[in-house]
């Protein structure tokens, strides 16, 4: 029987240039037809992402910082922080870079074709497109998604599958449990005109969020309390306090002290408010209270801002 004389492809050397910062989780492309990779580097020049991509993979890539670009012959998908979308590499490899002078974070997840194929056999009415061409090796359909935004629960995930919470003995089916679950929250799509019951949940959760931002800003010396915000975007403070600590990581009062920081920092800076009048101003009737919570944000007591501290410059 003859020897194949293809090469057997690696991506360890489209990786050589930022060393520590490729780091292989979990997983083998040809073994156990899923690959788990963690990426953390700052990119002094533009940097080829493509040539890491294994023919015939579908890689799910998580993004959290830096702008990455991934483009087909008929399809293209900018990676902005924050966001993720998946891409399918047939033969011919993808054009894909990452932006020169950022610093990059992202997860990486690659799908073998027969992985897909055996474990989302029965989900083919609702893949999407992409997916869905990569099992059927329809050469024309486009090669990649449109990125969504990230949720919190899903940058916590990326933490998580970072340092996994189990023995590593369990490890090997607690990696696939989350690669499976990562396949199925990204690579499905609803069928025409519908809107999957988790994505419309998430969507909704991301609007009231951003209606108690909006809320606050509009009023930061008397803000609406917990109860009213709830009556105002029409759901249980309670329920409006989880979420927004979900897709936030942070309580409201603590969002709202930081808005109150970044306010005042603002009135300091334009020299026409005093210390007094902007504590007032951001709704602090305690001055020593104030001056406590602007030092424990900017590291100076707002007398002296914004010349002491380090990202400002005397005026």
């Amino acid at each position: 029987m003859g020897i194949s004389s293809t090469p057997i492809f690696s991506e360890a050397g489209a990786w050589r240039d930022v060393g520590g910062g490729w780091q292989p989780l979990f997983g083998s492309f040809r073994g156990a037809g899923f690959s788990i990779e963690w990426h953390d580097f700052f990119a002094k020049r533009e940097f080829d992402w493509g040539a890491s991509f294994h023919p015939g993979c579908v890689e799910l890539c998580l993004n959290l910082e830096g702008n990455g670009l991934v483009a087909g012959k008929n399809s293209r998908a900018e990676f902005a922080p924050g966001t993720a979308g998946f891409y399918h590499r047939r033969d011919e490899p993808l054009t894909a870079t990452r932006a020169a002078k950022e610093p990059h974070q992202f997860l990486t997840v690659e799908f073998s074709v027969p992985f897909l194929a055996k474990h989302l056999a029965e989900t083919k009415s609702v893949l999407h497109p992409v997916v869905l061409a990569a099992m059927e090796n329809v050469s024309a359909a486009p090669a990649v998604s449109v990125p969504v935004r990230l949720g919190a629960a899903q940058q916590q995930l990326i933490s998580t599958l970072r340092q996994p919470p189990v023995y590593a003995a369990a490890q090997p089916l607690w990696y696939q449990c989350k690669a499976l679950e990562l396949a199925v929250t990204f690579l499905l799509a609803p069928p025409a005109g519908q809107e999957m019951f988790c994505t419309r949940q998430q969507r909704l959760a991301q609007e009231r969020v951003e209606q108690v931002i909006f809320l606050l800003k509009q009023n930061l010396a008397s803000p609406p309390t917990l109860e009213e915000l709830g009556k105002k975007i029409g759901c249980s403070h309670f329920y409006l306090s989880r979420i927004f600590s979900a897709q936030t990581g942070h309580t409201i009062t603590q969002h709202l002290r930081e808005l109150r920081m970044e306010r005042a920092a603002d009135l300091l800076k334009s020299g026409e408010h005093n210390v007094t009048e902007t504590a007032l101003e951001v709704g602090y009737n305690s001055l020593s209270h104030f001056s406590a919570a602007f030092h424990a944000t900017f590291g100076c007591c707002p007398g002296l801002y914004p010349l002491k501290t380090p990202a400002q410059k005397p005026r």
